[in-house]
């Protein structure tokens, strides 16, 4: 019996924390790509011939 209840909780748990995960997860809005990837700052290559 007491197999069944510790077992329960940690399906439990791990049900939470994932629930958990997906919820934050599709809220968080990435800050940390670099300034060319929001397109005000593209670099620019020339190339010359000689």
């Amino acid at each position: 019996m007491m197999i069944f209840i510790l077992a329960s909780g940690y399906l439990f748990t791990v049900y939470l924390l994932l629930a958990l995960a997906k919820r934050t997860g599709t809220k968080t809005i990435p800050t940390n790509f670099p300034s060319s990837a929001k397109g005000k700052h593209k670099q620019e290559i020339s190339v010359n011939s000689q």
